[in-house]
Order: C-alpha cells, then structure tokens, then sequence
C-alpha cells in the first residue's frame, strides 16, 4: 500500500491534469475497501518492526510469520496483546533512542530524528520519532488534498503561494539525534521542494526567509515579498490560522515600512540576519508604482478596520487555507475580516505523530468541515465515548469508554477517541483528539474534530472541554462586537488556591469597552455552562463565580514569545485554552488590568 501511495502525482494546478485525476482514483481504490486496507497496513507495520524490543514485550518469544499469518488472525493477536497507551508510556523508550541507544526499540530502522509537539496543549514538548516516512505521507496527504481543491478552486500554474511558514531552530539530543519540530523537518525535506513542482505552486519567501528562527523579521519578509509578488499570488496559507491573523495584525503596524522597501528596492534595517537580507535583496526591486497603489489601498483599508485585506492586496488569490477547527476557531472571524468575501478553505487533520485526514469538500465552511481517514497512513481504532449525564462520579474522569473498534466498525454519529500505531514506532497510541463521525467516502469514515479530550475546566464535580469553553467565550464575547470592541484572544484555568474554586478566563480586547458591558460578558458566560456539574455546584456554591479578567493589549504575544523562547515554532503555535502553566498565569495576572466576577447565580 504504501509504495502504492507515494506514487501518487496530484499537481493542484486546476488545469484538468491527469495526475490529479491519478491520486484521486488511488484515493477512492483505498477508501472502498477499508477493512483488508487497514489489515494490511497493520501488517506492513508489524513487519517493518518484527522483533523490536516493544513488541517483543507483548508478543513474547513468539516467532511470528507476520506475512502469513491470517489478516484477521493478525489483528486479534495485535489488539489482545498489545496494551492501549500514552506518550508518557512509550517515554522511557523515546527517551533512550534520544540518548542514544541504537538498538532496535520501537522500530528496525534507526531513528535519526526526533519531532517535537508544540508543548501548548499539556505545557511541555514531546519528543515523537520522525522518519523519511512521516514526510512522504505529509508530501502524499498535500498532494491529495491540493487535487480535490482544484476541482472547486483552480490555480494558475506557475503561481505562487504566499505561504506563512516558520521554522525553529533544531538542536542534537544527547546521543545526537536531530530535534526540532515537525514543521521545521519537512520544510528542510526533499518533500517540500517535490511538493511544491507536483502542485506547481511555488512559496514567495526562499529558504533562508524561512529557517530564520525570528518569527518577527520572517514574517515581516513574508509580507514584503508576498506584495512584490502580488499578481502571481493564488492563494495564502499556513499551518495554523493564528499564524495568517498574527501576520495581517503585524501588517496594519508595519505597510508604511514595506511599502518603503518596495519603492526603494531595499529591506528594512529591522532585518538584521545577513543571509534572509541578501536573499530578500536577491529577489525585490525599485518598483515606485506598486508601493504607491499599496499605499493608496492601505489609507483606504484603514478608514474600514482593515475588511477585505485579502482580496484588495492579491486580487488573484483564490482562496485562504489553513487549520481552523479545534482551539484555531476563535480566529476564523477575524480572518474573515480580513478575507471579505475570499473562501476560507479548512487544512488536513493530523498532529505530530501522525496524518489522519484529508478534506474532500473544500466549499465547506471551516465549522461545517469533515476529513476523510487516510487508510494506509496507519492502522486506526476508535474508543467509544459516551458524555456522562450523572453529577456523581471523579471530576477527571470525563467520558465513559467502551472497547476500541476498527475503522471499519465506526457508526455515525459516535464520539470516539482515536489510537493509533506508526511506521515511526508508535503502538496502540491514544492521540487524545475527541471527534465524531459524520459519515462516509466510500467506506472510510469522515471525522468531525470534537476537541482536545485532556483540556478540561474541572473544579468539583464539572467536566467542561475545550468545545464547551469555545462555545461559552463565543457567546459572551458577542455583545462585544455590540461596541465596536473585538476579543483578541483569550484563555482559562481552574483555580484552587482559594476555597470554593472557580474558573479564571483571560480575555484580550481591542477596543474601548464600558466596564457595565464587561461585567455582563462575564455573566453570560458563566450562565453559558450546561455541564450539568457545573450548574448544580455553582447553584449550591461548590464552585464560585466565574472569574473574568482583561489583560493589556499585546499579552497574548508576551506568551506565544515565552513558547517561541523555549523551542517551538510560530507555525505549529497554538494559544493554550485552558493552563496551569506557573509561566503563563504569572504573564497572565501580572498584566491583568481589570477583574469582574458573575452574578450569574446570585
């Protein structure tokens, strides 16, 4: 299957290519018949990794003829023995390959690199095995999903992405391993080159733009060249949301600087790295009559908040593309301030450890988006979760789970839990995400991401995920916009220093807002909570009032600074929505300037 897969030669030029036609007719050979495709994709693993040192601990001294083996026979075995675990399981054994253990232990081929979870969801970095495998199918997955776009939204050759990446630096591990992040591997991969000639779409910004470890002075040089490249621009991108916002918030402070550079042919004094200056100088030229209609564009954009950015400065983008589900939500109205009327198109489902999905409908709105499961990616299972309805019960425990099934026994409707094993060495991995199936591509399932399953708001009795939270911020900040003021960005925590504990959410507004209407915001909010754990402890005081406090302007980048600063990259950047991390709530109470409790329940 997957010599099968890398074979695959979508190009996304919109052009009616017969490559694209190629990768979406593997796709659908894949998807029809999931459960011998999964069967073997198990077996391909088991194969690859026949005698490591984990596998030997559940399979014992068993000498297993994995290829053949009955495929039903297989994945019993598999499923019975193999025990369901998380990264803090598999650890010590990640761990000793970064000090440098070369012995076979999760995988038989050396693992050379070592990919690094943004450490914004759980307040610390992962280390996750990272092999030549993990860029193929990210190559495969980009390929895929730039031919069904197509189809909806079709490019010019030859055209240009002004795409946001951001690369970290990477440093050696003890036993001299490779370690950076995700993101920053497979921008320095061959794949990323191929990618970008199949889909013959090519990035603004050279290498050296991009491997420069300064989020500011990158993005400053992303927004200079994506304007001098203006005409050939088709569509703007980057892996998170956050990033495209954080980008367009940086180019209402900094258009008079660019457009200066662009008059003049030269790069600002700010840029202080001489490799991303000669490299930049390398490409841009005096061009008086683009600076001056940018110019005339942004004195008029500014008169309007900046609306239809987007479309005014690329006027051929076609459209927008980006992750925006889970905690990238909150940003989708901002960008569509931005965008006006341009298609905002939701990016593949996958995390550090492994691609899940791809989007087939990019017409879809980002709250109404579904992905279809790769099957020969990895070999997946599903927890049923089941939300509970009782009020008794442990506080940590937020759903009720049945036995795994395989991806050819999901049923519509169904919360599940995803878990998962690697070609890179992980085994009946519990990736945490929460996500419901929608329905059918052939025979694999659609997912519809739910939410991060360990972010959760617990004081007593209450279980609130990082969905609920997004749902309550929603409707408190909506009489914002009531005062031409808008939330920036918030986050929460559950505070128990103090008896009964109660939830903290930060906000950061832009904008003048009456102290009466913030007052109401933070009441809505606590009344917004339907947990039915919640209701019944604020009504008996187990849980005291909500707590909202609003911080200066520019705190929420203090804290992607303080992430930045302790190795993670803008582009895999994600605002925790709920911490308990000491760093962040000091940065948060420190520039608290105002602090309003509920009257919600009295």
């Amino acid at each position: 299957m997957e010599a099968e897969a890398s074979n695959g030669n979508g190009n996304g030029n919109g052009n009616g290519c017969s490559n694209d036609h190629d990768i979406i007719r593997w796709f659908d050979t894949i998807s029809t018949n999931v459960a011998m495709v999964q069967r073997e994709t198990l077996r391909q693993i088991l194969e690859l990794n026949r005698g490591v040192e984990y596998l030997k601990k559940w399979f014992g001294d068993k000498d297993l003829d994995i290829r053949e083996m009955d495929a039903c026979e297989m994945e019993s075995l598999y499923t019975s023995l193999v025990p369901l675990v998380s990264h803090e399981d598999l650890e010590p054994f990640i761990q000793r390959i970064a000090d440098g253990d070369t012995s076979p232990i999760l995988t038989q081929h050396p693992i050379t690199t070592l990919s690094l979870s943004s450490g914004t969801t759980e307040g610390r970095q992962k280390f996750i095995p990272f092999t030549r495998h993990s860029s193929k199918t990210t190559l495969q997955i980009f390929r895929l999903a730039a031919a069904y776009r197509s189809r909806v939204y079709p490019t010019r050759s030859k055209g240009r992405i002004l795409e946001f990446i951001y690369s970290s630096k990477r440093f050696k591990t003890r036993g001299g391993l490779m370690a950076g992040t995700a993101t920053t591997h497979y921008f320095a991969s061959e794949e990323f080159r191929i990618k970008q000639e199949k889909t013959k779409l090519f990035t603004c910004s050279p290498h050296e733009v991009i491997s420069n470890g300064d989020y500011k002075q990158t993005t400053y040089c992303h927004l200079l060249l994506g304007l001098f490249f203006h005409k050939e621009v088709e569509c703007i991108t980057s892996t998170f949301a956050y990033s495209i916002v954080q980008a367009f918030s940086s180019f209402e402070e900094q258009w008079e600087d660019i457009c200066k550079d662009i008059k003049e042919g030269n790069v600002s004094s700010k840029i202080t790295w001489p490799k991303m200056r000669k490299a930049v100088l390398d490409i841009i030229e005096p061009n008086p009559i683009l600076a001056s209609r940018i110019e005339a564009i942004c004195e008029g954009l500014q008169g309007s908040d900046w609306f239809g950015l987007v479309p005014k400065l690329w006027p051929n983008a076609k459209y927008v593309y980006s992750i925006m589900t889970g905690s990238m939500q909150h940003y989708s109205k901002k960008l569509r301030h931005y965008c006006g009327s341009l298609p905002l198109v939701s990016a593949e489902y996958g995390s550090t450890e492994s691609w899940i999905g791809v989007n087939l409908d990019p017409s879809l709105e980002p709250e109404k988006v579904t992905f279809a499961v790769m099957p020969t990616f990895s070999y997946f299972e599903f927890i049923p979760l089941y939300r509970q309805d009782q009020y008794s019960g442990s506080g940590s425990v937020d759903f009720i789970e049945d036995d795994p099934v395989p991806l050819s026994q999901v049923k519509v409707g169904q919360e599940y839990e995803i878990v998962l094993p690697t070609f890179t060495g992980l085994y009946r991995y519990r990736l945490g995400d929460v996500v419901e199936v929608s329905g059918f591509h052939n025979e694999t399932p659609k997912l519809k991401f739910i939410c991060r399953r360990k972010l959760l708001l617990v004081v007593n009795i209450d279980k609130n995920t990082e969905k609920d939270l997004q749902l309550v911020v929603e409707k408190g900040s909506q009489l914002l916009s009531k005062h031409r003021a808008e939330l920036v960005d918030f986050t929460s925590h559950a505070k128990l220093t103090h008896q009964p504990g109660h939830y903290v959410i930060y906000w950061e507004i832009k904008g003048k807002v009456e102290e009466r209407v913030l007052c109401e915001c933070c009441r809505e909010m606590d009344a917004s909570f339907v947990d039915p754990g919640y209701v019944v402890s604020r009504r008996t005081n187990s849980i005291g009032p909500l707590e909202l406090c609003i911080v200066e302007r520019g705190t929420f980048k203090k804290i992607l600074d303080y992430f930045i600063g302790n190795g993670a990259a803008l582009s895999q950047f994600k605002t925790p929505r709920c911490t308990n991390d000491r760093t962040l709530l000091k940065i948060l109470d420190l520039y608290t300037v105002k602090r309003f409790r509920s009257t919600a329940y009295g």
